[in-house]
């Protein structure tokens, strides 16, 4: 790509294991590439648990799929946009019940349902309060989820729904997802889309990155997130 001028990427499973901080190695590509590019975080996550994750690394970042933007710069980071949408709690209430009734999802502990202050949604299948090794067994190949994948999206059909973390589902109003935010970006900063490359894990359906995937944006698929610095030192 001769006319790349901007690397996006995805955070979790893209540049390092989940919620843990960058490696050395992955550090010293990113602070190279920034000498030749632009470079742009996009995640579920907010702006802040993020810049925390890198450890403080100068970057722009996109959070909570296009709803929080904030840029990083001399160690300090700004939020320069936070939407914040309202939600009916009761109606999201009835459709989880829905869904847990359809497919038998009784059997789970605390809430069943978790609402964030940004306007964002978790359908917890195991509940707020399930042991970290039960969600961690529940279903790691994502076979259990993806197909209930397609009835959670006609039940929560004033939303994207991605299928997040290790036992529930990411549910953000529309048009929020990460290709809003990235054409967003890429809007406000003049640059084209063949001028982008994106790397993500989460590329298969009902993953947070697909949407990206399946779209006009030049994608480069992480399966291990040890391969991120081989795949971008290409680019230097």
């Amino acid at each position: 790509m001769n006319n790349l001028r901007l690397i996006a990427m995805d955070m979790d499973g893209t540049l390092t294991q989940h919620k843990s901080p960058l490696d050395s190695e992955c550090r010293s590509v990113l602070e190279k590439l920034r000498e030749k590019y632009k470079l742009l975080m996009v995640c579920a996550g907010g702006c802040d648990r993020v810049y925390n994750q890198l450890e403080h690394f100068d970057i722009d970042i996109s959070g909570f799929y296009g709803m929080q933007f904030g840029k990083v710069q001399d160690g300090v980071l700004t939020i320069r946009e936070s939407v914040i949408e309202k939600t009916d709690k009761d109606k999201v209430t009835a459709c989880a019940e829905q869904i847990r009734n359809e497919f038998g999802l009784h059997d789970y502990v605390g809430d069943a349902v978790e609402f964030h202050d940004s306007g964002l949604i978790t359908f917890p299948i195991l509940g707020t309060k399930a042991k970290l090794d039960d969600k961690l067994a529940y279903d790691p190949d994502r076979a259990k989820r993806r197909a209930y994948y397609d009835r959670v999206c006609e039940i929560f059909a004033d939303y994207n729904v991605f299928i997040g973390g290790t036992s529930s589902f990411d549910i953000a109003p529309k048009p929020y997802n990460k290709l809003y935010a990235l054409k967003k970006y890429l809007d406000e900063n003049n640059i084209a889309s063949d001028e982008v490359l994106f790397f993500g894990d989460d590329y298969g359906v009902g993953g947070n990155d697909n949407c990206v995937f399946e779209s006009d944006i030049e994608f480069v698929k992480i399966d291990n997130y040890r391969d991120f610095p081989k795949y971008a030192t290409e680019l230097l």
